[in-house]
């Protein structure tokens, strides 16, 4: 075979279809643990079947399993020993001409693509067939065990980076309810107001429509802001403003955006936009300038804590489709007044946590470009 070559992945692998047990053996204590297509990224399972079985159908712990119903998940199996169920399959491949890590990263990218064309009734359904039919360009395997180390790299450290995330959100919103409690408890007994006594400014974005690939300005729009009230600046288009326009649909670094129109589940995501460089802002979203007694960090940490989100759920529980909160109504939303040297005190932990997760972000993103390329050139 040569190197690079475009082949056909059924040449490759082995596919184990799981067996069709009899549900009159299924518990929950008694047997054998029993994988369903739910238990594939959980790597674990609540069901059992006590019965007879053949051997071949025992997955080990590091199987490469696929879920040929619904999502169409890949995953290597992190349980114990376990039964493969019906429209769960195990694949094997050549030792001798394909890596199993290899074939980790490249597989459920090709799932996608076959989920995404596939036709649908009550459930999507995969077959071995289409399995087979994938094409793969298989490089050396040297080099296939070197890009998958490379990819298990990027893997890991966004693993870690996402758990160092979790962890700083925790902390954040014990250290907001321990220094300022909420309107409910007020266990500081400090005065209760409104955001309207905090804020200088609210206004609306523009509604002008933006280009993928021109313009002066990236705009923010709400998919930009996480639920957690973080950023993600991975999808931005473009604008240019009129010198008349830059002061209103600009944001400046330690501006507030909250998304005013969204589902109701994540209606009102807020974050402190924190980049030097200025970008416009969406008609969906509401700019938010604090006046001399308001903190925006202190805004956003209550409207991203546990009280905050319940307040604007339930600002919005008798709504059907979109959820709106307009700019009164966010102003309007109860809020405690503490002293602005609290606020400003929760300002520097928060910056201060944020710079510790910064360690992650340059290797993360070396790695990524990295793998990305790798991505681009072999799993297309």
């Amino acid at each position: 075979m040569k190197k690079n070559q475009l082949v056909t992945l059924g040449k490759h692998i082995d596919i184990l279809s799981g067996c069709a047990f009899p549900s009159s053996g299924f518990n929950r204590n008694n047997g054998v643990p029993l994988i369903r297509i739910r238990d594939i990224l959980s790597g674990k399972t609540e069901t059992y079947y006590e019965g007879s079985y053949d051997l071949k159908y025992l997955i080990k712990k590091g199987d490469l399993l696929v879920g040929m119903d619904g999502d169409f998940n890949r995953e290597y199996w992190k349980g114990t020993d376990a039964l493969l169920n019906q429209r769960v399959c195990k694949i094997t491949p050549n030792p001798e001409t394909l890596d199993k890590n290899f074939l980790y990263h490249f597989l459920q990218k090709e799932l996608d693509k076959i989920h995404a064309t596939t036709d649908v009734v009550t459930v999507k359904h995969l077959s071995v067939k289409k399995i087979q039919d994938i094409k793969i360009r298989l490089p050396s395997l040297k080099e296939q065990k070197r890009i998958a180390t490379i990819l298990d790299k990027a893997d890991a450290i966004r693993q870690k980076r996402e758990q160092a995330i979790k962890l700083a959100d925790d902390f954040l919103r014990a250290k907001f309810l321990e220094m300022f409690g909420t309107p409910a408890n007020n266990i500081h007994r400090f005065p209760k107001g409104t955001i309207r006594d905090l804020v200088d400014s609210v206004n609306y974005g523009t509604s002008a429509k933006a280009s993928i690939d021109s313009g002066e300005y990236p705009i923010l729009r709400m998919g930009n802001i996480t639920y957690q009230g973080r950023w993600d600046f991975t999808d931005l288009k473009y604008l240019d403003l009129s010198v008349k326009e830059k002061d209103k649909y600009l944001v400046k670094e330690g501006d507030l955006l909250f998304n005013r129109t969204n589902s109701k589940e994540l209606v009102g995501k807020t974050a402190v936009y924190e980049e030097d460089r200025p970008m416009a802002f969406a008609g969906y979203l509401i700019r938010v300038r604090p006046n001399s007694i308001g903190n925006n960090y202190y805004i956003s940490g209550y409207l991203n804590s546990i009280h905050g989100k319940i307040t604007l759920m339930n600002m919005c529980k008798s709504i059907v489709g979109m959820a709106n909160i307009n700019a009164q109504e966010l102003q309007n939303i109860e809020i405690l007044i503490p002293p602005k040297h609290l606020q400003d005190e929760y300002e520097i932990i928060y910056k201060k946590i944020k710079k510790g997760l910064s360690i992650y972000d340059k290797s993360a993103m070396q790695l990524q470009l990295l793998a990305s390329n790798l991505s681009n050139k072999y799993f297309m």
